[in-house]
């Protein structure tokens, strides 16, 4: 198991989120590179659409985290995006065109893999 430290005490990465929620940094790594595996030429869209609850779940348990956006003006950026991205009123549908969903899916990948290796760099942890 993966081991941040808050700086006073040793929680592991996988026990707690900022809203109880576990973040377990392997995992979302996994799902990134997954999500960003996918291929617009040999992929369906109900492969797509079964990867959007997942990505964006994860996205949202890092835009809980403190990330250090109080000192930071691109962490701000970086979390306005994400909370635009997951969005319920952002995220693709039905009429959503296939290739809606697969630059959606691209860019919450994209932006959650920025906001873990923040998470990780401030937890102590090896980037994933």
């Amino acid at each position: 198991m993966t081991v941040a430290s808050t700086g006073k005490a040793f929680e592991a990465a996988g026990d707690i989120g900022g809203d109880g929620t576990p973040i377990d940094v392997e995992a979302i790594s996994s799902r990134t590179n997954t999500v960003l595996g996918l291929r617009m030429d040999t992929t369906t869209r109900a492969a797509m659409d079964q990867q959007v609850p997942a990505i964006a779940g994860h996205l949202n348990l890092l835009l809980r985290e403190d990330l250090g956006a109080d000192n930071d003006s691109e962490v701000r950026e970086l979390l306005r995006e994400g909370t635009k991205l997951v969005d319920l009123t952002s995220r693709p549908n039905p009429e959503t065109p296939t290739f809606g969903t697969y630059l959606y899916l691209r860019n919450v990948a994209l932006l959650t893999r920025r906001l873990l290796w923040i998470y990780a760099e401030r937890n102590g942890l090896d980037a994933p």
